[in-house]
């Protein structure tokens, strides 16, 4: 036989003789394998696996999302929160986004009766003069709402003593809005087609350990 042969034969059974032995100590690597199950120590966590400490007590969004954290606003928001659980800022800001529409077209319209339980009672005298000063004089105002452009929490505050939450929200809205004499229609002030920019502040309370979820208008500002 030729010596370049068995030279050949030799290294190939060095060949064969290697690949056993490492599938003997890898294992074979072919179809579906079960998934390595990680060491564990004495306390039931896998070795070697980073652990994540899950911290309590953190901000509360719902509130920091609206003023800043710490703040006494934040702090006031808390507390009427720890009264009432069932209080959220956030939908008391959609209910003050509709409160306000509802409440500034009333009184644009004359139709004080409909927002009587929203407001107080030095709110209610306050709007309900300008409404008489404009029917004395003859006047009523068509006023439209087209929208609100910015609407922000200003400041909150609670009484231990009372109870009460007073929350102040600043509104910019947008309207149309025209003065006519109430018996011809006659236009005296403003323009139908010309979106005006108004902005108001206002504060609304409530008494936060009472089972009525209702919020009044206690203030008016600009």
């Amino acid at each position: 036989m030729e010596p370049a042969v068995i030279q050949l034969l030799i290294l190939a059974g060095i060949a064969v003789f290697l690949i056993l032995r490492l599938r003997a100590v890898l294992g074979s690597r072919d179809g579906f394998e079960q998934t390595p199950v990680p060491r564990q120590d004495g306390s039931g966590e896998p070795v070697g696996k980073p652990r994540f400490e899950v911290i309590e007590g953190g901000p509360d969004t719902d509130i920091t999302d609206h003023v800043p954290e710490g703040s006494d606003s934040a702090k006031a928001l808390a507390r009427m929160k720890a009264v009432d659980p069932d209080f959220s800022v956030g939908e008391f800001l959609q209910g003050a986004r509709g409160a306000y529409e509802m409440i500034l077209m009333a009184f644009e319209s004359s139709d004080m009766d409909s927002i009587l339980p929203f407001l107080s009672r030095d709110v209610f005298n306050s709007f309900d003069e300008v409404v008489q000063l404009r029917e004395r004089e003859g006047l009523r105002v068509d006023a439209t709402f087209v929208g609100l452009r910015e609407l922000e929490l200003v400041e909150a505050s609670f009484d231990e003593q009372s109870r009460e939450g007073e929350i102040t929200v600043k509104f910019v809205g947008e309207l149309t809005s025209v003065v006519r004499k109430a018996d011809s229609g006659e236009m005296v002030e403003g323009d139908p087609n010309q979106i005006k920019r108004q902005k108001d502040i206002w504060t609304f309370a409530r008494d936060m350990s009472s089972d009525s979820p209702n919020w009044k208008l206690v203030a008016t500002g600009e």
